[in-house]
C-alpha cells in the first residue's frame, strides 16, 4: 500500500526496500546522506573516502534490510555503520585522521580569530595542538569525540549507537577531555574561551 510522501517513515521506506524497491532507496538517501557524510568526513577527514563511505552504508542499508529493527528509530543504526566504515577504512588505508576540523574550523573563522595575522597564527597554532591531541586519542575514544562534539549527541544516545554502557562513554569523553586540555594547556596557560567551554 503506498502511502503519501508526508507519511513515508523511515521504517515504511525501510520495509519497500526489503521488496527491493530502488525509489525508496532513494528517498532514505536523500533523508539521511548529509548526517552519514558529515560523520565520515569527521572521522576520516578525506572528502573522496567520506563520499566512498555514504555510498557503502546505503548500500548496506540495501543490503541487510532485513535485519533492521524497523520499531527503533534509524538514525542510530545509520550512526554505528558510518563509525564502523569509516573506521575501517582507517584500519586498511593506514591512515590517521583530523577528527573535529569542522568544528575547530568554525572557532578559526569567528571574528575574535580574524583581529591580524598575529592573531590568526595564534589560532592555527593552537588548532594544530588540539588537532595532533585529537590524533594521538585511540579510535575508540576519537568516535565519542565526533559524535558528542560534531553531531551533538548526548551520552544516553551515543552508548546506544556505539553499543556501549553510558559509564565507558563518560570515561572516553573525560579522557578525550583531559588529553585535549593538557594539549593546548601545554602550548599556552591562557586558554580561548570557546576552548575552555567545550573541553571543560
Amino acid at each position: 500500500m503506498e502511502q503519501s510522501s508526508s507519511i513515508r517513515t523511515d521504517a515504511w521506506l525501510v520495509s519497500r526496500v526489503r521488496d527491493g524497491d530502488l525509489d525508496a532507496l532513494g528517498e532514505l538517501y536523500e533523508r539521511h546522506k548529509a548526517l552519514v557524510y558529515r560523520t565520515a568526513l569527521a572521522i576520516i577527514h578525506d572528502e573522496e573516502a567520506a563520499d566512498d563511505v555514504l555510498q557503502d552504508v546505503f548500500l548496506r542499508i540495501y543490503t541487510y534490510a532485513h535485519r533492521i529493527d524497523t520499531t527503533l528509530p534509524l538514525e542510530p543504526w545509520l550512526y554505528r555503520v558510518t563509525v564502523n566504515q569509516a573506521y575501517s577504512w582507517i584500519t586498511h588505508a593506514k591512515r590517521w585522521v583530523r577528527t573535529i576540523q569542522a568544528v575547530l574550523g568554525r572557532w578559526l573563522s569567528a571574528p575574535e580569530w580574524q583581529v591580524g595575522p598575529e592573531k590568526l597564527t595564534e589560532g592555527r597554532e593552537k588548532w594544530q595542538h588540539l588537532q595532533n591531541a585529537i590524533d594521538a586519542l585511540p579510535p575508540s575514544h576519537r568516535s565519542v569525540v565526533v559524535l558528542h562534539y560534531l553531531e551533538g549527541l548526548g551520552l544516553e544516545d551515543i552508548a546506544a549507537v556505539l553499543e556501549i554502557p553510558e559509564g565507558t562513554v563518560k570515561s572516553r569523553l573525560y579522557y578525550a577531555r583531559k588529553k585535549l586540555r593538557k594539549a593546548v594547556l601545554e602550548h599556552e596557560r591562557r586558554l580561548v574561551p570557546e576552548v575552555v567551554y567545550d573541553f571543560t
